[in-house]
């Protein structure tokens, strides 16, 4: 049975995928063994295709969590999309993976949390709010 976070994942992952078929792409989730890419995406000629990574919040909304390998794992054709499940709407952030790569924070652990985060902060990501134009470049 999958789990509330694995659902929350998915939900994300298709309503990219929606909207970019709505905008008139080719859009294919890849397996979840597709490190660094949820979706495939290309224009209908095939002439321009991306990689895109999604995470997707339910209930935190000033943050998204990121694997450790987001400061490295990045390229011009690698789009990240946030999304964020409000009850009234979706937000979605298109950000580019070089952007990404360079905004990841890293926690500290502390008392409670021995482990590190990697995240990025809503407010470095704000200004990609529906920033769909980046599959046209």
């Amino acid at each position: 049975m999958a789990s509330k976070h694995q659902l929350t994942g998915m939900t994300g992952v298709y309503l990219v995928a929606a909207e970019l078929s709505r905008q008139g792409y080719i859009v294919s989730p890849t397996s979840r063994s597709a490190q660094g890419a949820d979706l495939l995406v290309t224009d209908t000629e095939c002439k321009r295709s991306f990689a895109v990574q999604v995470k997707t919040n339910a209930r935190t909304f000033n943050f998204f969590l990121l694997n450790s390998k987001a400061e490295t794992f990045y390229s011009k054709n690698l789009l990240y999309v946030f999304v964020n499940l409000r009850k009234d709407r979706t937000d979605y952030f298109v950000v580019p993976s070089t952007f990404v790569a360079k905004s990841v924070h890293i926690s500290k652990p502390s008392k409670t949390r021995k482990s590190v985060w990697h995240s990025i902060s809503i407010g470095k990501i704000e200004k990609y709010h529906d920033n769909w134009k980046l599959f046209e470049n």
